[in-house]
């Protein structure tokens, strides 16, 4: 009889264990910065973070065995490519789910219950800001494991911030980035482009401009609004881009013959030059913050130095046809190499190893 008994036990233990293996994974994420939610994708008005949201949740949710759940300030609640976007006053505070992921702030981790909880960063974030901001409560209450983009960004955070763990995930550029197709025999103008932050180096690009201008002088330059040019910076053929939609980012770097990007400290892993470099625009670079990953040396761009290397590498570029054609078939060779099929695989993987 006892026999039977354990017999039917193991049959129920073994019964549970498979619908429990069968049991959706959880992965809620939380962020606050601004309104937006699944629609946006295509918008100017959300950043680098705003789209890796996006992205990584869409390619997630294509996954039958996870139920994905974004918490962030949407106005409109919607249920959009398998992905739930709800605002984060409407978080059930009885439900505690399996794995929790806040983008940037470790307050958020505060908000729901989890079995296991991440802290996604976009940023460096010195010791002294994470305190200033009052997150150090919080880390140390939630036990984040930490969720860098990059090898600067792994090497250049606080390790008191990452001290129960850190993982790399390097992103990707979206879908329409990939799938647009490139010929190598079109020569564009002679344009560079700037689509970062104008606080990240700027300056240092328009001075560097007053020299490649004067090589290249039917060169024109296109930089990130709000920038007032002076009469000077206007005769030297520096254009404001026109903030538009992506399909408008898209048709304005496959026109650019080159991508001018200094870098800076506080990028961490830079989607506008990864954007680029997927549309097979060579790059020019100082290497500074995430950079020195984005190009490689005399392959797909070039990393400077000096900034009379700088200077003279974009004029290279500009001037020199075989040069921009042979950084772009080297572009070309290796596009789609990168995809968020690749990024939600390694989330997951990282998760599994978490559990």
């Amino acid at each position: 009889m006892n026999f039977f008994n354990n017999l039917i036990l193991k049959i129920k233990f073994k019964y549970w264990k498979f619908i429990f293996s069968m049991k959706k994974i959880q992965i809620y994420f939380i962020e606050s910065s601004i309104n937006f939610n699944n629609s946006d994708l295509s918008s100017s008005n959300i950043g680098g973070s705003e789209k890796t949201l996006i992205n990584i949740t869409n390619s997630l949710a294509k996954n039958k065995n996870v139920e994905i759940k974004v918490f962030n300030n949407t106005t409109k609640e919607i249920f959009s490519n398998n992905v739930y976007w709800l605002n984060i006053n409407n978080i059930n505070r009885h439900e505690k789910v399996d794995h929790l992921i806040a983008m940037s702030d470790a307050n958020l981790l505060n908000l729901i219950k989890a079995n296991k909880k991440y802290l996604w960063s976009h940023s460096v974030q010195p010791i002294e800001k994470f305190i200033r901001k009052k997150q150090l409560f919080s880390f140390f209450k939630n036990k984040p494991l930490m969720i860098l983009e990059g090898d600067y960004h792994a090497k250049n955070r606080s390790f008191l911030t990452s001290f129960y763990g850190k993982k790399i995930l390097k992103l990707a550029p979206d879908y329409d980035f990939i799938n647009t197709k490139i010929r190598l025999n079109d020569l564009p103008n002679k344009k560079a482009i700037f689509t970062t932050r104008s606080d990240r180096n700027l300056l240092f690009l328009l001075d560097c401009w007053k020299f490649i201008y004067k090589n290249s002088p039917d060169a024109e330059l296109h930089i990130n609004p709000p920038y007032d040019l002076s009469a000077e910076e206007s005769k030297s053929n520096i254009k404001i881009r026109t903030k538009s939609n992506k399909t408008f980012l898209i048709e304005e770097l496959i026109n650019s013959r080159v991508m001018l990007n200094p870098g800076h400290k506080g990028e961490v892993f830079c989607l506008s030059a990864e954007e680029a470099k997927e549309l097979c625009v060579p790059i020019v670079t100082m290497g500074y913050g995430c950079l020195y990953e984005r190009v490689e040396h005399n392959k797909t761009g070039f990393l400077a130095k000096t900034k009379k290397e700088f200077v003279d590498y974009s004029i290279k570029i500009l001037n020199n046809n075989d040069t921009y054609f042979r950084l772009k078939e080297n572009l070309i060779n290796i596009k789609g190499e990168r995809t968020y099929n690749q990024v939600s695989n390694d989330l997951l993987n990282i998760i599994n190893e978490n559990r």
